[in-house]
């Protein structure tokens, strides 16, 4: 079964014949900008695996970049997604009501760990959508007119999620922006400034908050702080739960909504249900959370979870669409929350960290070009350096890394400001064989470049 099965690679070279022709007719017919590293083309998955269209098996530890915690093809999704379609495929539910989009709802008001006893959901498409909506109800509840976020952040590829994004790589070109994003400082504490010590660091990077008052936007015109729990593409960088407390702080004297974004943080990846689970037991629990990727196991659908109150200051037809809250897709999202509590994926992403930051600690010892490890839960990324004492980023490592693991049947990928960040994203339903297949791979790959490189 493809489920339980190792990499292993059978053509001479990847991408097999068979993938190099879709790759070529990719090239004629898709948009470059839209680009893929990966010489890949998929037949099928089966939890943590890929089989290409030449046979090739591949371990996936990106998941569709987070997607796929719940793995490909759950026998179980794929028995609630038929069972839906062969009721009905969409329903508008401005028009219909299906029970679906009602039960989900209630699912996440129970589990969500916004602040408040009564919580309202409702849903979007997208992680992008999500945030934006976010941002929106924010602003009703308010009156307020801005926003703060943070370096390092990213929220999306909508013309206010690309805004509120600090790499402007995924903006090149798109401009004006819109007003009202201002952004403060992420406490990348890997790269504080020489000499500070971690406390100071937390007075640094909150202090920089307080900066965006004085020279951007008066307190009382910010309507939200959005802050990632941990940072994706910025370079899987965690947020220091001081550092929440004392933005939580902040917001609640100058009356400021506080929003995580748990678009890739959520269901499971961290080592609980939400990442923001560890910001309500230290007291600092955010006002609306937005979710995505892995809530449905890769149909389009996010979330946005808020206090009652909050959620009924919007203004009727200033928020839905569509397809939002897909019944297909929620039937899903009902399926992977009962298998994720049942199966306690959340303590499973936990086992994979210990496995896997053993290994990866163990190489910082025998690598000087690893910077740092860090992460939470199943959610770890490995910074590259060309010196560690200066710290000089090593993206060009990491660009041969990802390949040569790929040609031997692992797939990872890059993140963090300056790509110099090697993340790991495996489906929590990986196995331990998998995950070992995938770190010796890894850990080939990165003896072979580091020498030629």
């Amino acid at each position: 079964m493809l489920k339980n099965a190792l990499p292993e690679i059978i053509t001479e070279q990847v991408p097999g014949p068979k993938a190099a022709a879709v790759i070529a007719r990719r090239g004629d017919a898709i948009p470059g900008a839209i680009k893929c590293v990966y010489p890949l083309v998929i037949e099928k998955g089966a939890g943590a695996m890929v089989e290409d269209v030449d046979g090739n098996h591949f371990v996936d530890w990106v998941g569709g970049v987070g997607v796929l915690n719940i793995g490909y093809s759950h026998p179980e999704i794929v028995a609630a997604v038929k069972d839906q379609s062969d009721k009905y495929f969409h329903g508008m539910f401005n028009i219909v009501t299906h029970e679906g989009y009602v039960k989900l709802a209630e699912t996440l008001n129970a589990i969500v760990p916004v602040r408040g006893d009564e919580k309202m959901t409702f849903f979007a498409n997208s992680g992008a959508e999500a945030d934006e909506n976010a941002v929106k109800i924010a602003k009703a509840f308010t009156g307020r007119p801005n926003i703060i976020v943070f370096s390092g952040a990213f929220h999306g590829r909508t013309m206010l999620t690309m805004t509120m994004t600090s790499k402007k790589a995924y903006a090149h070109g798109l401009g004006p922006f819109p007003d009202g994003i201002y952004r403060a400082q992420f406490p990348y504490l890997y790269r504080n400034p020489a000499g500070m010590s971690p406390t100071d660091a937390i007075a640094y990077y909150t202090d920089s908050i307080y900066r965006v008052f004085e020279e951007s936007s008066p307190a009382d015109h910010v309507a939200a702080i959005v802050v990632e729990p941990l940072q994706g593409e910025g370079g899987f960088i965690p947020a220091p739960l001081e550092w929440i407390q004392a933005v939580r702080k902040i917001c609640d004297e100058k009356g400021i909504l506080l929003i995580a974004d748990e678009v890739q943080t959520g269901f499971c990846r961290t080592g609980k249900m939400f990442a923001s689970q560890y910001w309500q037991e230290v007291g600092a629990a955010p006002d609306i959370i937005t979710t995505a990727k892995s809530i449905a196991a890769g149909l389009p659908l996010s979330a946005i979870t808020a206090r009652k109150e909050i959620m009924e200051s919007v203004k009727g037809g200033t928020i839905g669409g569509t397809y939002c809250g897909n019944p297909v897709a929620c039937a899903a999202a009902l399926k992977v929350i009962e298998i994720m509590q049942r199966d306690r994926l959340d303590l499973r992403a936990g086992e994979i960290s210990d496995i896997i930051m053993a290994r990866f600690n163990r190489w910082q010892e025998d690598y000087a070009v690893i910077g740092d490890v860090r992460g939470m839960g199943a959610m770890v990324g490995i910074e590259f350096v060309k010196d560690r004492t200066t710290k000089a980023p090593y993206p060009e490592l990491v660009s041969a890394v990802v390949d040569e693991a790929a040609k031997n049947g692992l797939i990872i990928e890059s993140a963090g400001v300056y790509g110099n960040v090697i993340r790991f994203l495996a489906p929590l339903v990986i196995t331990n064989d998998q995950l070992e297949a995938g770190l010796d791979i890894f850990e080939k790959a990165l003896a072979k470049c580091v020498k030629a490189v």
